[in-house]
C-alpha cells in the first residue's frame, strides 16, 4: 500500500485510518521497487489508501511506482488496486499511461448498499471508471473488481452487480466474506457458505468473466497471481 496509511474517507468496512494525510514520500516508488526485487516478485499488487486531498488523487505516485517497478522487474506482473479518483480522465489516463497489466477497482458491495458501506464513492462512478479503462485500453489490459458478500445484499441484488460489471467489460471477479475489522464497522448479516460461494463462481464464469475468485477467505489480491495472462 502506498501514499500513507491515512484515508480521506471513511468506509463502513474498512479500518484504515481517517484522518489529514501526510505528505506524500518521495522515495517511496523506488523503495516499492526495491521491495519486489529482494522478494522475488512475479506478480505485485499496488494499492493505496484515498487521497482525495490531492488534485489527481495520487494518480501520478501510482503511476511513478508502476515505472520504477518495472525498471527493476522487467518480468512483472503488475496489478493496480486504485480509488475511483473522483472518475477523473485525467487521472485514470495517468495510471493507464504507465502500463498496468491489470486495472482493479473494487465495487465492494451491491447498488443498495453502497450509501452505507462505501462513504463518498458511488455504484455507478465505479462502473464507469472501469468501463472508461476498457473503452481506452481494450484488451490492452485485464479490468477486475470484487465484492464483498454477507452485508445484507440479496443473491438477485449481487447477480445484477455481477451482470454490471460485466457490462462494462469487467475480465476479473473476486467474491469474498465480509469480516467486520472493529466494534465500530458494519456488523456481519450473514456469513456465507462455502457451496453458496461455489454456485457464485459458477454463475459469474457463465457471465462471461474470464477469470473468478469465490470463497470466504478471497480479498482482492487472493492468489492473484493464479490468473495467467
Amino acid at each position: 500500500m502506498i501514499a500513507g496509511d491515512r484515508c480521506t474517507r471513511a468506509c463502513g468496512f474498512c479500518a484504515v485510518a481517517t484522518a489529514k494525510p501526510l505528505a506524500l514520500e518521495a522515495d517511496e516508488p523506488a523503495r516499492v521497487a526495491e521491495a519486489t526485487r529482494r522478494m522475488r516478485l512475479k506478480h505485485v499488487v499496488i494499492t493505496a489508501v484515498a487521497r482525495d486531498d490531492l488534485k489527481d488523487g495520487g494518480a501520478d505516485h501510482f503511476a511513478k511506482t508502476i515505472e520504477k517497478v518495472r525498471e527493476l522487474n522487467p518480468d512483472i506482473i503488475i496489478e493496480v488496486l486504485v480509488p475511483d479518483f473522483n472518475d477523473s480522465d485525467a487521472s485514470i489516463e495517468t495510471v493507464l499511461a504507465a502500463n498496468p497489466h491489470i486495472y482493479n477497482h473494487n465495487l465492494e458491495t451491491v447498488r443498495r448498499l453502497t450509501p452505507e458501506v462505501r462513504h463518498r464513492a458511488t455504484y455507478e462512478r465505479s462502473l464507469r471508471v472501469l468501463g472508461k479503462v476498457k473503452e481506452k485500453r481494450g484488451e490492452a489490459i485485464y479490468t477486475k473488481s470484487g465484492l464483498m458478500l454477507g452485508l445484507g445484499e440479496t443473491t438477485a441484488e449481487l447477480l445484477q452487480a455481477m451482470r454490471d460489471l460485466r457490462a462494462v467489460n469487467c475480465d476479473i471477479l473476486t467474491l469474498g466474506q465480509y469480516l467486520q475489522p472493529t466494534l465500530r464497522h458494519l456488523p456481519v448479516k450473514e456469513f456465507i457458505s462455502p457451496d453458496q460461494f461455489a454456485e457464485y463462481k459458477v454463475a459469474a464464469e457463465e457471465m462471461g468473466f474470464v477469470h473468478v475468485a469465490s470463497g470466504p477467505m478471497v480479498r482482492s489480491s487472493y492468489h492473484a497471481d493464479e490468473f495467467k495472462m
